[in-house]
Parts: structure tokens; C-alpha cells; sequence
């Protein structure tokens, strides 16, 4: 039995089963969703589907599949039906529903049906637009609107803000809210700069200009939910058998959630009524405490323990959370130094150590099999915007040097010790066993490691004030510390280094 709006009446109610009622199929479409990717499935339309279940919002998302690959299929067959299963972790208690989620009405492929999404336009319940289309999705391009449809994203929304604008005579209650979820931050505001570029590029009216400005809210947000999507077949399959039906949709999330979206305006908190569903939903006047938040105790702490984890031969984040002192590592580290370290006139203690928390919880759950391997991708790149700058702001507070951040800024630059092969591929090796370096700074790193001398492997990094931007040379002591430590790693290993320094650091 394939889910479906009809075979929904079949599907027998069991504990940890959420089922739709039939009337949310019903409601007015109020959303426009670009994209059908995990992250949009399992955030956004995850709050808005438990809403509308909860009798608050009231409206289904109409979504446009923006790319070209592939096909909405699916969506059509299973009537735009998904399940999404929430598997997590909570002060050491795990945490499990099955939702058939029903916020989404329709999927329309913008290639082929783009008159469509158009016709959306006119429609005036509609009242927010939501995105997922890649960081690389929020680019100005040379973009015609009236292509049909046009190739970017900015270009497929102005075309639609456009043809909304004419549908209404430019009223200012047709306007729209617009909440990108794409990782970069500012996001919104990014988005209206080029939307606002690209009318004089596509000659368009001052009167639809200042519409677009003035009637349309563009908030800025951030989205953290690790989405990891596809079920492995054996878990899909014993759930389908579980609850008596097939579902080619089914994704998986973590238990936890944040969608922060940035506004003031009580007429655009009104029109998120959906916020009053679930705390993950915070709607505040500045979101950058948030980004902080995420970006340097959840990414941070990633990278910090990426190339020590990998020294370990540590496969993934949860197998080494449950060894007890690399745990310890990890904690010490996000609660004694980068939660200190981020305290400001926005950003608490208590609020840095209770994020620290859920960050542990997450990186407990048992059902992610999140790999050290994935996060090492472009290891250079993460370190120089996650930690360098914490490594700054630490020394500049306490003119002293972080124990735990160095030596994690040493467990990446001896993972980045590598070779190439015959085929130009990066290679690093630890107790025989080799690892592929996907960075492009490959190179850099490998010729670096050519001198051999720890010494002079450390200085040459570390003076190089045009790959690390002057930065890292400034804090004396610094470089003495790295050389420590690496030896130490190289000496004695991961572990037993993290021992002695548990023992007399923190």
C-alpha cells in the first residue's frame, strides 16, 4: 500500500504514529516553497504541518521544484505525502516519532510547468515564500524573467513577485514574506540586494521597485536540524512493515530543531503564526546571537576534534562521544573555552552552556551516523572561518593562549600531513592506514610538510600571514604550544595526550 491521501483511511493508528486528518488536505495553500530538498522537508515543513495540526496556521505549502533533475513523481503518486521520522536524544533518553506529514498540497516542476507557478500569483492567501536552493541558489546572474522559467532562483522569484504585483495592482497587502533558509548569513537581506539589482537589469518599472521594497518583508533566519534524509533500506523497510505501507519519500531528522527568523514587525509575526507550534521556531528582532551560537559550538567544536578524531580512528561523531575521554575533550572544550570565549552583551554563559548541552545530546543520538570523514571536506576552509576567529577573540580576552582550541588546531594540521598520488589525489596516513584530504589547500598543506622538521613545518604556517590573513602569528605563544602538542600527538597519540592534559589543564 503506497501512502496516500486514500490510503491514509487504511493506515491503522499505533503509539509513536502521527496520521493526518483528513481535513488539513482542505486548507488554502499560504506558502511558497522553492525546493524539495531534506532540509526544507524536515524544518520548515516539519513546523508548519504540526501547526496546521494543531489548528494554528492553517495552510499548506504549493512547492516548486526548481532544478532540473529529476522528477516530482513521487509527489504525485503519494499526493505530496511524506513521513518523517524523528530520531534523537535527550538527557540520555532517546526520542522517537513517525510523522505522516501533510503540510505540503502540491509540487510543481518549474521546467515544465512554470504557467503554474505563475498562476500562484494570483492567489491571495498567499503569504510566504520560503527557499532552500544551495548557498550557490542566492547569486546575482544575468537573468531574464521572463523566460519561462528563468534560470535562478533570484530570477524565479522576482518573475513571480512581478506577476503577483500586476495580479494586485500593486497593492501593499499582496506583498509577501520571504524567509531564505540558506546557510549564509544574512541571507534575506543578500537576497533583496539582488532582487533589487536585478529589475534595473530586466528594466523594470519604479512603481513595482518600490512594491518590492516597501510591501515585501525579506527576513533573514537560520536553520540547524541535521536532515540526514534517505533511510538505510533495513530501517525503511522495518518501518514500513511496522505501520502497512511504502513510502518512497521517507527522511529522517534529529530530534533537535531551530528555525530563528529575524523581524520586529508584529504584522509579519501575525502572518508566522505557525512560530506558536513549536519552541524551535524563534522569531526575534536579531537573530546573530543564533548564528553565533551554532557556528562556534556546534561547527567549531566539530572542527577542533575533526583531525583528532580521525587520529583516533574514530569513524563517526557518536562512536567517539561514547570513549570517555575524548568526550571529556569535547566538553571541556565547548564549556571552559569557546562558551567563555563567546560571551558578549547578546550571548549568556548559561545560554553558551545550554547549547553546549544539546550540541552533546546531539552528538550522542544514536540514530545519526555522522562521519568524521564528511566533516574533514574542505578542512582548511571550515578552520579558517570557525576557529581561527574564536582563537583570536579567546587570546584577546584573556591574553593567554586556549589549551583545548590549540590542540585541536594541531590534531588539523597533523591531519593534514599528506602525500599526493599518481593521480594527483591527496592522501594523509596515521598508523599505517591511509585517508583521503578533500581540500582544496591540499597542495599548501603537503608542500608545507615537506621541510619534516615539526619546528619549521609550525612556523611556516603559522607566519604565513597571507593564507591565515596575519592573524595567527599575533598571539606569542602560540606557535610553542602547536609544536607541543604535535609532538605529543605524534609521540604518545591522541588519547593518552588528551589524558595528561585532562589531568593538569582542566
Amino acid at each position: 500500500m503506497i501512502l496516500s491521501k486514500e490510503s491514509i483511511k487504511h493506515i491503522k493508528p499505533q503509539p509513536g504514529l502521527v496520521i493526518p486528518d483528513e481535513k488539513i488536505f482542505s486548507l488554502p495553500e499560504k506558502v511558497l516553497q522553492f525546493g524539495t530538498g531534506v532540509l526544507l522537508r524536515g524544518l520548515p515543513d516539519y513546523f508548519i504541518d504540526k501547526a496546521n495540526r494543531q489548528g494554528i496556521f492553517n495552510g499548506r505549502i504549493v512547492v516548486v521544484k526548481s532544478t532540473g533533475n529529476g522528477s516530482s513523481d513521487a509527489f504525485d503518486e503519494q499526493d505530496a505525502l511524506y513521513t518523517l521520522c524523528v530520531r534523537g536524544i535527550k538527557n540520555d533518553v532517546k526520542q522517537e516519532e513517525t510523522i505522516i506529514n501533510s503540510s505540503i498540497s502540491r509540487v510543481i516542476a518549474a521546467q515544465e510547468n512554470w504557467v503554474d507557478v505563475m498562476h500562484c500569483a494570483h492567489n491571495p492567501n498567499l503569504q510566504i515564500i520560503i527557499s532552500n536552493t544551495t548557498e550557490v541558489g542566492i547569486t546575482l546572474t544575468e537573468d531574464d524573467i521572463h523566460l519561462t522559467p528563468p534560470h535562478s532562483y533570484p530570477g524565479k522569484l522576482l518573475a513571480f513577485l512581478h506577476a503577483r504585483y500586476q495580479a494586485f495592482n500593486g497593492s501593499a497587502e499582496s506583498g509577501m514574506v520571504i524567509i531564505p533558509t540558506e546557510l549564509i548569513p544574512d541571507n534575506a537581506s543578500r537576497l533583496r540586494t539582488i532582487l533589487i539589482e536585478l529589475t534595473a537589469k530586466n528594466h523594470l518599472d519604479e512603481k513595482f521597485i518600490h512594491w518590492l521594497r516597501e510591501s515585501n518583508h525579506f527576513c533573514n533566519s537560520l536553520v540547524d536540524r541535521i536532515v540526514p534524509g534517505r533511510l538505510q533500506d533495513k530501517d525503511k523497510t522495518a518501518i514500513e512493515k511496522q505501520f502497512g505501507y511504502n513510502d518512497e519519500l521517507m527522511i529522517m531528522a534529529e530530534s533537535f530543531r531551530l528555525w530563528a527568523i529575524e523581524t520586529g514587525n508584529k504584522k509579519v509575526k501575525t502572518i508566522l503564526s505557525f512560530s506558536k507550534a513549536d519552541k524551535g521556531v524563534l522569531i526575534e528582532p536579531e537573530i546573530e546571537k543564533f548564528r553565533i551560537l551554532k557556528l562556534r559550538l556546534l561547527n567549531a567544536t566539530h572542527s577542533f576534534a575533526c583531525g583528532l578524531a580521525h587520529l583516533s580512528h574514530f569513524n563517526t561523531v557518536k562512536e567517539s562521544i561514547s570513549d570517555g575521554i575524548f568526550s571529556t575533550f569535547i566538553q571541556n572544550l565547548m564549556i571552559h573555552e569557546i562558551a567563555k570565549t563567546i560571551v558578549s552583551n547578546n550571548i549568556s554563559y548559561d545560554d553558551a552552556c545550554n547549547f553546549a548541552a544539546n550540541v552533546m545530546d546531539r552528538f550522542r543520538n544514536p540514530y545519526l551516523d555522522h562521519h568524521w570523514s564528511s566533516i574533514s571536506v574542505q578542512y582548511s576552509t571550515k578552520m579558517k572561518m570557525r576557529t581561527v576567529p574564536l582563537l583570536i577573540q579567546h587570546y584577546e580576552k584573556t591574553n593567554e593562549v586556549p589549551e583545548l582550541m590549540t590542540l585541536g588546531f594541531a590534531g588539523f594540521i597533523l591531519f593534514m600531513k599528506c602525500k599526493a598520488d599518481d593521480a594527483g589525489r591527496y592522501f594523509g596516513e596515521s598508523e599505517g592506514k591511509k585517508y583521503k584530504i578533500q581540500d582544496d589547500h591540499a597542495l599548501y598543506f603537503a608542500e608545507k610538510w615537506k621541510l619534516e622538521n615539526i619546528d619549521d613545518v609550525v612556523n611556516a604556517m603559522v607566519t604565513d600571514s597571507e593564507f591565515w590573513e596575519g592573524r595567527l602569528s599575533n598571539m606569542k605563544g602560540f606557535t610553542n604550544k602547536l609544536i607541543f602538542y604535535i609532538n605529543s600527538l605524534n609521540d604518545n597519540g591522541v588519547l593518552s595526550t588528551l589524558r595528561e592534559l585532562q589531568k593538569t589543564k582542566v
